[in-house]
């Protein structure tokens, strides 16, 4: 089982504080409070106070949120105009003055009330809570993105790599904490406790999850892992509630089938890529005879591209159910090597989230996610991203700088037949 560092036993054990239950007496309108907190030079009446505008907010109806996040956004604007004039002072001075008075008038006010909420025991659970509504608001009131991108600027900085706490789940994980397992799995869902116990106590299964020191409850992201004696084509496979577990040690393909988001909050701050990462580190450390990595992962974007490809007769022959493994394999290939959004990237977000994690285009599978949401998404079609120790670096810097898709030569093969299948097809 993974043991947490020294630095992050410690983390944990000093952030680990038991919110005040006194509520504040304080009638004021919340916008008031937050003017009074900035204006604020004691510490300890900071933290009461952060505490009291916390608790205030928790109880607003939902459009006294909405006028809340206007009066972060608007009254505690930064002063374009006066940013613009300390600017110039400083191209004519260069002065240390000058440019500090620049840093100092380019950041809101908000961020600093944001920091200073963030005093309080449990207030970054409740911040990021607070964030939830935010993005709630954004779709009808697009101006609050000024306010969401500082939100996200200091998430980002709070919940940075130096933070975060790895923990192997275990069928010993308190009950608590498994239960959000369960809740918060968002590819393969997990039935029932037996189900979820099929994916932790076999000796050829491993999940693992990101903490942050100031939510120790609560799993900010977390994957799970089947160790294999070779590359799986189905999640039928992977899950089979009869199969045969492996022993570890004669393992040695590790599959991480599953990776889950927690915190909606959190939208924006990148967790995968370094938990993919720490959890091969991980596993080779406690399996060092595993040689090979790779994922069995949905193909979320699928289906939709194939509903826009009206004139390509296997787009719809795989939309209606009709079409062969062959073409739903070689369709599957080219979208995700070929469908581009604006800009280049892979138009699928799963492709973009490993490739751009430096992983190679392995294989794709036809029938192989046989549930309802793999038909609907994929047409029941998976695919496994190849973590190649040696090249991930590499392959990183080619798809970021070049959007160059690291590919196998069946994927590249599979790719270039579909569009030899489709000019071979008979025009209308």
């Amino acid at each position: 089982m993974v043991q947490t560092s020294f630095l992050g036993d410690m983390l944990t054990s000093l952030f680990e504080r038991r919110r005040n239950t006194s509520t504040s007496s304080d009638t004021r309108p919340i916008e008031e409070m937050c003017l009074s907190l900035l204006a604020s030079a004691g510490e300890v009446s900071g933290i009461y106070l952060a505490k009291a505008i916390l608790d205030r907010y928790a109880e607003l109806g939902t459009a006294q949120k909405l006028e809340f996040f206007r009066f972060l956004n608007d009254t505690l604007e930064m002063d374009a105009g006066n940013l613009c004039d300390l600017t110039q002072a400083y191209l004519d001075t260069g002065s240390v003055a000058d440019y500090r008075a620049i840093t100092i008038a380019a950041e809101p006010r908000r961020q600093e009330l944001l920091r200073r909420l963030n005093q309080s025991a449990g207030a970054t659970a409740q911040l990021v809570s607070m964030r939830v509504d935010l993005l709630g608001f954004l779709r009808d009131h697009p101006e609050l993105k000024r306010c969401d991108f500082d939100f996200l600027h200091l998430l980002r900085s709070w919940f940075n790599r130096g933070f975060l706490v790895l923990r192997q789940i275990s069928w010993e994980t308190p009950a608590s904490i498994l239960e959000k397992i369960v809740e918060y799995e968002a590819v393969h869902a997990i039935n029932d406790w037996e189900d979820l116990r099929r994916r932790l106590y076999p000796s050829d299964r491993r999940c693992f999850a990101y903490f942050h020191p100031t939510m120790p409850d609560e799993p900010l992201i977390f994957v799970e892992v089947a160790l294999m004696k070779s590359v799986p084509s189905s999640i039928q496979h992977v899950l089979a509630e009869n199969r045969t577990p492996y022993q570890a040690a004669d393992t040695n393909v590790a599959v991480f089938y599953s990776i889950s988001n927690c915190q909606d909050g959190l939208q924006g701050v990148s967790f995968g890529n370094l938990l993919i990462k720490q959890v091969v580190d991980e596993l080779s450390q406690q399996l060092p005879q595993l040689d090979t990595f790779v994922t069995l992962s949905p193909i979320p974007g699928f289906n939709d591209w194939l509903a826009a490809q009206t004139d390509t007769p296997i787009a719809q022959r795989i939309i209606a159910g009709d079409a062969s493994e062959t073409e739903v394999e070689t369709a599957a290939a080219h979208y995700l090597v070929n469908a581009k959004r604006p800009g280049g990237k892979p138009r699928d977000p799963v492709a973009r989230f490993h490739l751009g994690n430096g992983a190679i285009l392995h294989e794709v599978h036809a029938n192989a996610d046989l549930t309802a949401k793999g038909r609907e998404q994929s047409s029941g079609a998976m695919v496994n991203y190849l973590y190649d120790l040696k090249r991930i670096e590499k392959n990183h810097e080619q798809f970021v700088h070049g959007q160059t898709i690291a590919t196998s030569k069946p994927i590249a093969s599979k790719a270039a037949a579909f569009v030899a299948m489709q000019k071979a097809a008979p025009t209308k």
